[in-house]
């Protein structure tokens, strides 16, 4: 097929790999994207980035590796990029949402809820680099250093070893903020 044939309509083939990716890692690409981006309403734009990305992508898909790794592949390089346009469009901004969340609190009873534990670790990792911060995401998705690895494109040695260095960092930063509580 040539490329002119290939810009009217798309070959159903792309179709068909990104309902599966959409239907087997849907979830996983939402609870990514809100580890990026902490604002509902940028979520839900970099959401649809990563879905239309992933969309565009499955045109060059040549099955060198799974279908997981390429929609992890994609997701994680939009989101990056994504990051990296808004710091660069925001730089030296803050919003009110961002001084009230980290401001102190003077009435703030300690708080060892679930949710918030949870958010403070959301929190924490997209302050990480964006590489970090791809690999933590991805540990916390349950993938193993090898597929991590093949992400990123480090080793699974150099995965393993940066996982348990920000888990000591991150639960480091967890103590400090609950004794500060």
């Amino acid at each position: 097929m040539s490329r002119t044939q290939s810009s009217g309509s798309p070959p159903p083939k792309r179709h068909e790999l990104y309902r599966t990716a959409a239907r087997e890692f849907g979830r996983a690409l939402d609870r990514l994207a809100a580890g990026y981006e902490a604002d509902p309403e940028k979520h839900h734009d970099l959401r649809q980035d990563i879905h239309y990305q992933l969309l565009r992508s499955f045109d060059v898909f040549d099955g060198r590796c799974s279908l997981k790794t390429w929609t992890f592949r994609v997701a994680h390089n939009t989101a990056v990029s994504y990051v990296i346009r808004e710091r660069r469009e925001n730089a030296g901004f803050v919003s009110l949402e961002e001084i009230e969340r980290t401001a102190p609190s003077e009435d703030r009873e300690p708080d060892i809820d679930q949710q918030r534990a949870l958010q403070q670790l959301s929190q924490f990792i997209r302050q990480l680099k964006p590489l970090d911060r791809q690999i933590m995401i991805s540990y916390l998705e349950g993938m193993d250093a090898a597929t991590i690895a093949e992400l990123t494109g480090l080793s699974p040695a150099n995965v393993r070893m940066k996982i348990h260095r920000i888990k000591k960092i991150l639960a480091h930063r967890i103590r400090e903020e609950q004794s500060h509580a």
